[in-house]
C-alpha cells in the first residue's frame, strides 16, 4: 500500500480530475446558500447594492454565514489579487472542495487502516472513490458535501472499540462543526455519541471538559459570525428545526412516501455498491454495528419528514462504503471480478450525470456573462422565465447587469390561498407576460426560457420582438416545466 503522502498526491489529482469533469447542475443550494451569498458578502457596487442575492431563508434566518464565509475568503483573496475573473470564481471554490474530498478520501483510507488492515483499507478506498454519487457530489459547493465530509473527518478520531486513534475533543469539534453547517449533521452522529457516552467510563468528563466547551466554542462563533453578517443576534440552529421539522414547511418543495429512502434514496445513490453493502453489513463484526445503525436510524429520522431528496443521505455513504470494502475484501477469488464490475458499472453514471445531465443551466451563464463584455452592458435587462433558482446567478456572471427570475419564497404567514410567483406565471403564462410588461419600455432585453414554454408564449414573442439568438442542451430527460433545451431570446 502506498504511504499517506503519495496517496493525498494520487487522490489530490483524482478528485481534481473530478471537479473538471463535473460540469452539470444538480439543485439550487450547490449556488444560492453558498456562492451567490459569497459574492454578495465581498462584491459591492456603489450603483447597485444587491450585487449577490440573498434568498428567502437568510431573510428568515435559517442559514447560517460560516459556510458562505469559507468561499467569500477565496473571493477575497482573489479580489486582493486582482484575479477576480469569473471563471476564477467559479472554480476556485470548487477545487478547494475538490482537495477537502481528497484529504477525507485518505483520511476513510488510514481509518480502517488502523481498525482493520491495508488490504481491507485498499478496498475501502477503492469502493469511495468508485461511488458514481461520490463523484457527483464531492466537488460542489453544498452544505451536504461539507458535511459529509467533517463526518468522514469526525470519524477518523471516533473512540470506537479498539481505536487508539479515537480523540473525544478532535471528534466532537468536528461533528459540532458540521452541525453550524449544516444542523441535520446532528441526526447521524446521535447514535454514534450516545454509543460513546454508554461506553465512556468517566461520563462527568466526557461532558465537562469535552462536551460543554466544544458546544460553546462551536455555537459562541457561529452566534458571533452571524451577528457580524446579520447585523443582529440569530440562532440559526433553532429556525433551522423549526422550519424542518416542528412546521414541516419542506413540504413546499415536494413530498415523498415515507419509505422512499429505502426503495429509492439508498438503491439509486449506492447504485451497483448496493449488493456489496448487504453483503459487507451481514460480514462485519459486532463493533461496527454501530456504523450501520446510524445509516438506519439516519434512514429513519429523514422518513419522517415528508420533503426527501437524494442529497440529505449522503452523509450516510462514507458509512455505506466501509461495509462495500469490507465485502470485497472478503470476495477473494472473486475480488478482481467485483472490482473491475464496481469500476464500469459506476463510470457510466458518473461521467453521464458529471458531463450531459442537466448542464444546460450552468452553459447558459456563460451566453449572459458575455453581455458583461460590451457597452451594452447597462441597457441589458435579463429575465430568467425559468422555474425559480434553475440557474446561478451573480456569483457566475460577475457584473452589476440588470437581472431578474421568477420568485418561489413559501408562504409563513398560513395564508391558504397563497400562491408564489413562479407558479402564478406559470398558471397562465402569455397572460402574465402580457400584464407585467404591459408598458414595452419596461421589456427585458433577453428572455431565457426552457424549450417546452416556447409555443405557450410564442404570441408575445413574436408581438414583442424577439429573436431566438442561442439554443442550450440540457438534458435528455425533460420533465414538466423543465425542457430538453434552453433557448435564449434577443428583444430587436
Amino acid at each position: 500500500a502506498a504511504g499517506p503522502a503519495p496517496l493525498l498526491a494520487l487522490t489530490v489529482a483524482l478528485r481534481t480530475l473530478n471537479c473538471f469533469l463535473v460540469q452539470t447542475s444538480f439543485v439550487p443550494d450547490e449556488y444560492w446558500q453558498s456562492l451567490e451569498v459569497a459574492h454578495r458578502m465581498v462584491f459591492k457596487y456603489p450603483s447597485r447594492n444587491n450585487y449577490g442575492y440573498l434568498t428567502w431563508e437568510w431573510a428568515n434566518g435559517l442559514r447560517g454565514y460560516s459556510y458562505p464565509l469559507i468561499f467569500a475568503s477565496i473571493y477575497k483573496a482573489l479580489q486582493l489579487l486582482a484575479k477576480d475573473d469569473v471563471r476564477l470564481l467559479i472554480w476556485a471554490p470548487r477545487l478547494a472542495q475538490a482537495v477537502l474530498a481528497a484529504f477525507a478520501d485518505v483520511k476513510l483510507y488510514s481509518l480502517v487502516r488502523h481498525l482493520e488492515n491495508a488490504e481491507t483499507a485498499k478496498c475501502v478506498y477503492f469502493c469511495q472513490l468508485c461511488s458514481w454519487f461520490t463523484w457527483y457530489s464531492c466537488t460542489r459547493t453544498l452544505t451536504n458535501t461539507m458535511e459529509t465530509l467533517l463526518t468522514i473527518f469526525a470519524l477518523s478520531y471516533y473512540p470506537i472499540k479498539g481505536s487508539k486513534m479515537g480523540s473525544s475533543c478532535k471528534y466532537l469539534a468536528l461533528v459540532a462543526l458540521a452541525i453550524v453547517i449544516r444542523p441535520t449533521a446532528v441526526i447521524t452522529w446521535i447514535p454514534l455519541v450516545l454509543s460513546h457516552f454508554f461506553q465512556e467510563q468517566r461520563k462527568s468528563d466526557l461532558i465537562l471538559q469535552n462536551c460543554i466547551p466544544v458546544g460553546l466554542v462551536t455555537v459562541g462563533a457561529s452566534l458571533i459570525i452571524d451577528r457580524v453578517f446579520f447585523g443582529e443576534w440569530v440562532l440559526v440552529q433553532l429556525n433551522f428545526l423549526k422550519f424542518n421539522v416542528l412546521q414541516n414547511l419542506g413540504t413546499f418543495y415536494g413530498s415523498h412516501p415515507w419509505h422512499w429512502y429505502f426503495t429509492q434514496g439508498l438503491p439509486v445513490i449506492l447504485g451497483t455498491h448496493l449488493p456489496f453493502f448487504i453483503h459487507g453489513c451481514v460480514l462485519a463484526p459486532k463493533r461496527y454495528r454501530i456504523f450501520l445503525m446510524a445509516v438506519i436510524w439516519t434512514m429513519l429520522v429523514y422518513s419522517m419528514l415528508s420533503h426527501k431528496e437524494f442529497r440529505f443521505i449522503y452523509p450516510v455513504l462514507p458509512f455505506c462504503m466501509f461495509f462495500c470494502g469490507y465485502s470485497l475484501k472478503r470476495l477473494k477469488a472473486w475480488k478482481k471480478s467485483a472490482a473491475s464490475f464496481l469500476l464500469l458499472s459506476n463510470l457510466l453514471p458518473a461521467l453521464y450525470t458529471g458531463l450531459v445531465h442537466q448542464r444546460g443551466s450552468l452553459d447558459v451563464m456563460s451566453h449572459i456573462q458575455q453581455l458583461c463584455n460590451n457597452s451594452y452592458q447597462s441597457q441589458a435587462f435579463v429575465f430568467i422565465l425559468m422555474p425559480c433558482h434553475s440557474t446561478p446567478f451573480y456569483s457566475h456572471v460577475h457584473c452589476p447587469l440588470k437581472m431578474r427570475f421568477l420568485q418561489c419564497p413559501p408562504d409563513l404567514t398560513g395564508n391558504g390561498s397563497y400562491i408564489d410567483e413562479a407558479d402564478a406565471f406559470y398558471s397562465n403564462p402569455l397572460g402574465w407576460l402580457n400584464k407585467e410588461f404591459s408598458n414595452d419600455t419596461l421589456l427585458p432585453s433577453h428572455l431565457i426560457l426552457f424549450s417546452v414554454l416556447e409555443q405557450e408564449i410564442s404570441p408575445f414573442l413574436a408581438l414583442r420582438g424577439y429573436e431566438k439568438t442561442a439554443t442550450v442542451f440540457h438534458t435528455h430527460v425533460p420533465q414538466g416545466r423543465v425542457g430538453s433545451h434552453i433557448y435564449i431570446y434577443r428583444k430587436e
